[in-house]
């Protein structure tokens, strides 16, 4: 079984827009918008514009893939094993207003899921429990490749 997700590097100027997740009896972590790619998503983009407007009442622009990262997925179906795919892409807010968020995370949350603004730097990233640990090194190891994705002669 394979599960797949796409999940935004949200920049807005200098700034990246992760989502803090407070669950009860946990430690708060950060991570990036996004989510699950449901059978009614076209493409995998599709499914992240879809979940970033969801999530943030946002819409994104300037969409270039950046990192996937693949782990042990353990399925809602007792037993049913196999991975999870996360398609990260980088891409630039085109706005955003939070009171157009809905889905599951806003009508019946566990817990918390508060928009944060953190800088796209090395330490700003260092700031926060970012996860999965594999995005948090990669971008660490990557800001100036990330940025220049959106560089205006990649072509």
């Amino acid at each position: 079984m394979v599960k797949r997700t796409a999940r935004a590097v949200l920049l807005d100027g200098a700034d990246l827009i992760l989502i803090k997740r407070t669950k009860p009896g946990m430690d708060p972590y950060w991570l990036t918008p996004g989510g699950g790619v449901e059978p009614t998503d076209a493409t995998v983009v599709d499914a992240l514009h879809r979940e970033v407007y969801e999530e943030l009442g946002a819409k994104i622009t300037d969409v270039v893939p950046c990192f996937v990262d693949t782990v042990e997925h353990i399925g809602a179906d007792a037993g049913a094993t196999g991975v999870k795919v996360q398609h990260f892409f980088v891409c630039r807010l085109g706005s955003m207003d939070p009171a157009l968020r809905h889905g599951p995370e806003v009508d019946e949350p566990i817990g918390e899921y508060e928009i944060v603004r953190v800088p796209f730097t090395r330490v700003g990233i260092a700031s926060v429990h970012l996860v999965p640990l594999s995005l948090r090194h990669y971008l660490d190891g990557n800001i100036e490749g990330v940025l220049a994705m959106h560089a205006s002669d990649l072509g």
